[in-house]
């Protein structure tokens, strides 16, 4: 691959960044218990265009519908300037058409939260349910945007037919890493609706036979994440064998992200998840699904596809 940086892959790459600090703030509203913050209005907040900032939840939930909608004029600006910048066919072109969408089902998905009150104090199924969604649009949306900067700096193509095996190795890892991060996302809204005042009184919570599903998952999510982190780990290093520096690199940046999460989420458990530790468990998250879309995409591209074997008639009269 031979990168390139040009002013449409610098924005691309700077949508992307600019997409995660979105998503903290996503999270920081849920973490303060601010999704009510504007009511059970959308788009408008409290009924009216710019609210009175008569508490702290209504600034923390408007500016994080501003900056939602910057993100989304900075999708569209993508499109259009990959559109100019890229012939007809490039891959930026397509990547950027997918993350249009997935933005827009981001903002429908938020605003479903608000209008059914799926929001602040709501500890319903439901609301688990709805926001398990939104986690998996959001990863998808991530790996959107970066096979959209990744193909604007130079990026080849997929290779998917005849790579079968490889194929499910990394997808399996995916799926693995969209569980995790699905029931992350609930055992987060657990430590939200259910906060412990010591870890002794987190781990009664746990036990308790009448205990919420949402503090159940705070003991399956940390069995989830540490049995796909050695799947994926075992494969970034089993599939960069052989296959370039570039890929070994990756591998070193998943391993090492992985040890980082797992360290940060041990401290997320025995601190209570205090709100900044949650932000950089998410952020973390985010950083290493991202790697892994990275991974898959230059293993598929570098791979070339097994030779399909010849007729041994045609070997014959070859002879």
């Amino acid at each position: 691959m031979s990168f390139k940086l040009d002013r449409a892959a610098g924005f691309a790459w700077g949508v992307l960044a600019y997409n995660l600090f979105v998503i903290l703030w996503g999270a920081f509203v849920r973490a303060t218990g601010s999704g009510a913050g504007c009511g059970s209005h959308w788009p408008l907040c409290n009924g009216e265009v710019i609210p009175r900032a008569d508490s702290i939840q209504t600034l923390i939930e408007f500016g994080h519908r501003l900056t939602s909608g910057v993100a989304l004029l900075g999708v569209i600006a993508l499109v259009v300037w990959s559109r100019r910048a890229r012939p007809p066919g490039h891959l930026m072109r397509r990547g950027a058409i997918a993350s249009l969408i997935f933005i827009i089902i981001e903002a429908l998905l938020g605003a479903g939260l608000v209008l059914f009150e799926l929001v602040a104090h709501n500890a319903s199924v439901t609301r688990a349910f709805s926001m398990s969604a939104h986690l998996l649009n959001t990863f998808l949306l991530v790996a959107a945007l970066t096979l959209t900067a990744w193909w604007a700096s130079g990026g080849g193509a997929l290779r998917l037919r005849g790579n079968g095996p490889l194929v499910l190795r990394l997808g399996l890892g995916a799926a693995g890493v969209l569980l995790v991060g699905m029931s992350g996302a609930i055992t987060a809204l657990g430590d939200t609706l259910f906060p412990a005042a010591s870890l002794a009184e987190g781990i009664q919570q746990d036990l308790a036979p009448a205990a919420h599903f949402a503090i159940r998952l705070r003991v399956l999510h940390p069995v989830l994440a540490v049995l796909t982190s050695v799947y994926v780990v075992y494969t970034a290093w089993n599939v960069q064998a052989g296959r370039g520096s570039l890929l070994r690199n990756v591998a070193i940046g998943v391993t090492a992200v992985f040890a980082l999460q797992l360290g940060v989420g041990v401290a997320n458990m025995l601190l209570l998840a205090p709100i900044w530790i949650q932000l950089v468990h998410l952020l973390l998250a985010d950083l290493l699904w991202m790697a892994l879309v990275i991974m898959a995409a230059v293993a598929l591209a570098a791979h070339e596809p097994a030779a399909a074997p010849q007729p041994v008639a045609a070997g014959m009269r070859a002879t």
